[in-house]
């Protein structure tokens, strides 16, 4: 039986990432409970003192089809390069250079949202079709396959 998963950022600014990567995927913020406006409301009424609020944030696919995106602020801020990282689809079944173009569009797309190009790398068959690294707005990898 398969496993439903989350990944989890730790963060500085769960807000500000979380709506990073909704506009890099496609998702949406996750809603406030049945039965509240806002998430404001939702924490107020669940106890949360005010000064603990705005330090989580999570986002889903509409399409039901990728994992749950939760972002949790952490106090100290990240020191080393990632373990694991997310490889962001953008040209499946695309070669060369229309493959490349579709790569440097989108990544010319989250740059202007707050991710900062690494590197490219170009196409070296059999095993690779190229593809760029960047890091999101607090310094995590993610590639552009």
């Amino acid at each position: 039986m398969s496993r439903e998963i989350q990944v989890t950022f730790d963060c500085a600014d769960p807000a500000g990432l979380a709506h990073f990567w909704c506009a890099a995927l496609g998702y949406e913020l996750d809603p406030p409970p049945p039965g509240f406006d806002t998430w404001d409301d939702a924490l107020a009424a669940f106890g949360l003192p005010p000064e603990q609020r705005g330090t989580r944030s999570a986002c889903h696919d509409p399409d039901g089809r990728g994992p749950r995106l939760f972002f949790q602020q952490v106090p100290e801020g990240k020191s080393a390069k990632n373990r694991v990282h997310l490889d962001v689809r953008v040209a499946p079944g695309l070669q060369g250079e229309e493959r490349m173009a579709a790569l440097e569009a989108e990544c010319e797309r989250l740059v202007a949202l707050g991710a900062r190009r690494l590197e490219r790398h170009d196409p070296q068959p059999p095993l690779s079709h190229g593809h760029v690294v960047l890091t999101d707005p607090e310094g995590n990898e993610l590639c552009l396959d």
